[in-house]
């Protein structure tokens, strides 16, 4: 089954499953997908589904349709394709195809540690322990010290990353290990851990002097830094949303 991701501004707004023949796009309350958004037409495109294939077409819409770029009237859909309506995006993708891009995505962004990488994720679990030790001094300076790095909480909710923005948006991963490290080695790499007090995001490196990830915005520097619910993560260039469960 095909889908639909919708987004505005590299932002993921909604995702439709593309269980039904025909589907409308448009501003007005009777369409199947509704943008409200003066760019909009009232109807302004049309997607029929046939068994495995979908197509595409303009409804003589006042701003036109776009595939990629390019102003389309019909256009047979493949995986990844982006129709922009307005300023809004959809991505569309192909269930089947989408399982391959998962793998790609994971192989492009997920990093395995080398063994000559070993001491510096290690360096990395220390400058996060510090990090937590001295979040929990400040909040609590006579409880006891937190947990351990050789500890993986069990109360700890569920996290996960989706891909706000890029070819892979919408995609996911499950932060289940103790260590996950990502990005793209010579540009901006990070690691994300789970300690009994939360997920921290820390710096690993980066292809020029003090390029730092932002979250929400903002750079975070060299140390350690606590992540929260909804934070937007910016690392190598791809935006990522932070979610617990």
């Amino acid at each position: 089954m095909a889908r639909l991701m919708l987004s505005l501004d590299g932002q993921v707004l909604a995702e439709y499953n593309m269980n039904k023949e025909r589907y409308t796009i448009g501003r007005l309350p009777d369409n199947d997908i509704r943008i409200d958004n003066p760019a909009v037409s009232g109807h302004h495109s049309l997607i029929i589904n046939i068994l495995s294939d979908s197509f595409l077409e303009d409804l003589n819409s006042t701003n036109g349709t776009y595939v990629n770029g390019k102003l389309i009237k019909k256009h047979a859909m493949q995986h990844g394709d982006v129709i922009t309506v307005g300023h809004h995006q959809l991505r569309y993708i192909d269930s089947q195809e989408d399982n391959a891009s998962q793998d790609e995505f994971e192989k492009t962004m997920v990093i395995t540690p080398s063994s000559q990488g070993e001491d510096r994720i290690r360096r990395v679990g220390q400058a996060v322990d510090r990090a937590a030790a001295a979040t929990a001094a400040a909040a609590a300076p006579r409880t006891p010290a937190p947990a351990s790095a050789a500890e993986v909480p069990v109360a700890l909710p569920k996290a996960k990353l989706q891909v706000l923005s890029g070819a892979f948006a919408g995609r996911e991963l499950e932060l289940t290990k103790a260590l996950t490290t990502l990005g793209r080695p010579g540009i901006q790499v990070a690691a994300i851990t789970r300690r009994a007090e939360g997920y921290y995001i820390v710096h690993v490196d980066s292809g020029k002097e003090n390029d730092y990830p932002l979250v929400n915005g903002v750079p975070i520097g060299p140390q350690a830094r606590k992540l929260a619910d909804n934070d937007i993560v910016q690392l190598a260039g791809v935006k990522m949303g932070f979610f617990e469960s």
